[in-house]
């Protein structure tokens, strides 16, 4: 015998979650938190405090760092968190950098400034769309592979930052070196900066890294040097940074093409004997 509308909504009461718990709140909060670094950096950029605004945004990328690996580390990975990620990256590394930017050098020329901007803050949100749209795809080459396709977001917004760098570096305000401030170079860097954002090359990540064991002690001492000269000397260790990374953009495409012979024979055999 049925206990009525009553009874049933009694059920469904005790079947519902009692709200979310502490480790499903923890990779959120921390993405909040991303977000809100990323909104502060253009507050900074408006008040003209340039080392703050980017600072701000570097610390937006440390955290996005952390949120993703917390998430999976307490198995607290939902759709939610997934889409909150994709938004605050969208503001922090892509309306934050191309805020900042325009406001440091690129509103000398306002009109072709503006389109290097939006251009950046477009080709951010695009790749963010095309990663989101190709997150449950496992049979992507690159994925598969252990490459990621175009330069990732926060690496984007660390690109973005460079002529703020050298010019920090070179003095700043004081006497920094007015090239590196020239709104045509800036904006043609930030419009390079937007084409790798969306471009289809195969840019090595963590999981293509596989240092051999005889130079895993070095590297562990090469973390820390660098570490050490963030601390002392953070801009020209930022130059530094964005170089390398730079350098290892040609030796991924490599990397890349020497992983895609096999792969591709393999798969024409494979073909070749269905087709039998």
């Amino acid at each position: 015998m049925s206990d009525g509308p009553v009874g049933d909504e009694t059920r469904r009461q005790k079947r519902m979650p009692g709200g979310l718990t502490l480790r499903a709140l923890a990779p959120n909060a921390i993405t909040s938190a991303a977000l809100c670094c990323g909104l502060t950096g253009i507050r900074f950029a408006i008040e003209g405090e340039w080392e703050k605004s980017v600072m701000a945004v570097i610390l937006a990328g440390v955290l996005d760092g952390i949120d993703g690996r917390i998430a999976r580390l307490l198995k607290a990975q939902s759709r939610f968190g997934a889409e909150l990620d994709s938004l605050a990256d969208a503001i922090s590394f892509g309306v934050a950098p191309a805020l900042i930017v325009f406001l440091w050098s690129l509103k000398d020329v306002p009109r072709l400034g503006w389109f290097a901007a939006l251009a950046f803050a477009i080709c951010m949100a695009l790749r963010l769309a095309r990663f989101n749209a190709r997150i449950d795809m496992p049979d992507e080459p690159r994925k598969q592979a252990g490459f990621l396709t175009g330069v990732p977001a926060p690496v984007g917004a660390g690109l973005a930052f460079l002529p703020i760098y050298l010019w920090i570096a070179s003095g700043g305000d004081a006497s920094g070196d007015p090239i590196f401030r020239d709104p045509r170079i800036v904006g043609v860097w930030l419009a390079f900066n937007a084409f790798l954002l969306i471009s289809a090359i195969p840019t090595l990540s963590w999981k293509s890294l596989r240092p051999r064991r005889s130079v895993r002690l070095e590297l562990i001492a090469l973390f820390g040097i660098v570490f050490a000269a963030l601390l002392s000397e953070p801009w020209f260790t930022l130059v530094g940074i964005c170089v390398a990374y730079l350098i290892l953009i040609p030796i991924g495409l490599v990397m890349y093409a020497r992983v895609r012979r096999p792969r591709g024979a393999r798969l024409s055999e494979a073909r070749g004997e269905a087709g039998e």
